[in-house]
């Protein structure tokens, strides 16, 4: 249960208030869309009408498949970063075979359930990402204002007043789509010297049909595109299913993961068929959408598709008039607002856990470094575990209970029994100096591997040399199960 379930489409289309919202949003997330994709597209060594084009499936597949409403699906950063090394070593013809596999992938997680284990990832690493995210949206617009005409500099001056002082009388349209427009018309008016969407790379023409396959199907394809599908397929989802968790966040809704798993398995087939590259959720833009627009359905995410293809085909000329500045300021914003500044306040940092912030900062480090989210969530998420690990490997506390007539002894165990505790637990026995009748009481505590059955006997096994009478009790029933089917076969 949503604690505020977003408007339904039959809502949203039957206010038109509502309506204009996700419609101006998916606009505006459209303008700042186009850049990133273009940019990525020649990281991945494609055309950038490819990337539009399969950005263009990708949104509205998404929209009517997905999990997470007003999340935007697109070409993204990490996908291209995945997929270069193969396309400059063979070609590429096999980036098609090698998306199609990582969709089938994709499908198989989703629909297996596997995409419940991102409930694993601690918060310390999800604040890392989005930290990590503002600066990386941020050092990737500092290029648009180094090296360019002076002219660039006040119209990334009305841009950010624009964007900044507008929300503060109007919320009906967009500030950034204002800005955009604002500043665009400035230039083509005054007909100013400054960079623009077009000076990237031609995006006008005609539109790119169905994908050839062009590599025949056999093992030597299949050995050159496994490890980039995998790459692909795993990378994709860990971002998408992130950003998923970071609109949720953001608009205290709740998201279907399972279904947004499987769903861009199937967007990415399709976009494969259809353009030629994969994708995975834009986080940038996502924010652009929910923050900015205030949209919360899939009529923006549809919008923006839709949109898209109107830019290419019937709009290429105007969308190439679009000057970088306007978009660089925008998404500056977005990063700005994207930070969480209260994790990094002193006052904080001084009241958090150390393990905690070493984690955050890992995971911010990591990902500026490799300039992958993906990578350095997984080395933050890997540095949680050993953490967590060794800190509970001491959380095993036992009490030694010896009776008035010195005859036997009580030990009482607390504290969950798995292979990082257990071992401690062999040496918080007086093995040589107990009486012959030892009791070990497990009513606190259960047994969840077989590293601590194979404990136990040991223990069992070191009292007997003594020849001491020792039993277990106090097992919950899963425990006494689990420990009757595996003592003394390990």
């Amino acid at each position: 249960m949503t604690k505020n379930p977003a408007p339904t489409l039959r809502t949203v289309l039957r206010n038109p208030r509502t309506l204009s919202v996700e419609v101006l949003a998916g606009i505006v997330t459209t303008l700042a869309l186009i850049p990133e994709v273009i940019s990525f597209s020649i990281i991945a060594g494609v055309d950038p009408k490819v990337s539009l084009l399969a950005s263009v499936v990708l949104a509205i597949s998404m929209s009517i498949l997905g999990g997470r409403p007003a999340m935007i699906t697109a070409a993204a950063g990490a996908v291209a970063l995945v997929v270069a090394p193969m396309v400059t070593e063979h070609g590429v013809e096999y980036l098609l075979p090698a998306v199609v596999m990582a969709g089938l992938i994709q499908i198989l997680f989703g629909v297996t359930g596997m995409a419940r284990l991102m409930r694993f990832i601690p918060r310390s690493v999800m604040i890392g990402f989005v930290n990590a995210l503002g600066i990386l949206i941020f050092v990737a617009q500092v290029p648009h204002l180094l090296g360019v005409p002076w002219l660039v500099y006040p119209l990334f001056i009305i841009t950010i007043l624009i964007v900044t002082v507008l929300p503060r009388f109007t919320k009906t349209v967009p500030a950034p789509l204002v800005a955009i427009v604002v500043v665009t018309a400035i230039t083509m008016i005054a007909h100013l010297n400054v960079p623009t969407v077009g000076d990237q790379r031609a995006v006008s023409g005609g539109l790119p049909g169905i994908t050839p396959l062009l590599v025949p199907l056999d093992l030597e394809t299949l050995r050159i595109i496994t490890p980039t599908a995998l790459s692909v397929a795993f990378v994709g989802l860990m971002e998408t299913l992130l950003t998923a968790k970071l609109v949720d966040d953001l608009t205290d809704t709740r998201s279907n993961k399972t279904r947004e798993s499987w769903a861009l398995g199937v967007a990415n087939i399709l976009a494969g068929l259809w353009g030629g590259i994969a994708g995975c959720a834009m986080i940038g833009q996502t924010v652009v959408n929910v923050k900015l627009g205030r949209a919360r359905t899939r009529v923006s995410t549809f919008v923006a598709g839709v949109f898209l293809l109107l830019l290419m085909t019937v709009l290429s000329d105007l969308m190439e008039q679009i000057p970088m500045v306007a978009l660089a300021a925008v998404m500056m914003v977005v990063a700005i607002s994207t930070v969480n500044w209260h994790s990094v306040r002193p006052s904080t940092l001084r009241r958090m856990p150390i393990p905690e912030t070493v984690v955050m900062l890992t995971t911010v480090g990591v990902v500026v470094a490799t300039n992958n989210l993906a990578i350095g969530v997984a080395a933050g998420a890997l540095l949680a575990i050993v953490l967590f690990a060794r800190r509970v490997a001491h959380v095993i506390r036992v009490e030694r209970i010896l009776t008035s007539d010195l005859t036997s002894v009580r030990y009482l165990v607390h504290g969950p029994l798995f292979f990082g505790s257990s071992n401690d637990l062999v040496e918080q026995f007086s093995y040589t100096s107990d009486p012959a009748r030892v009791t070990i009481d497990f009513t606190n505590t259960q047994i969840w591997d077989a590293s601590s059955v194979a404990v136990l006997d040991s223990v069992e096994e070191k009292y007997r040399a003594q020849n001491t009478l020792v039993s277990f009790v106090g097992l919950d029933d899963r425990s006494a199960e689990f420990h009757r089917r595996l003592t003394g076969r390990l």
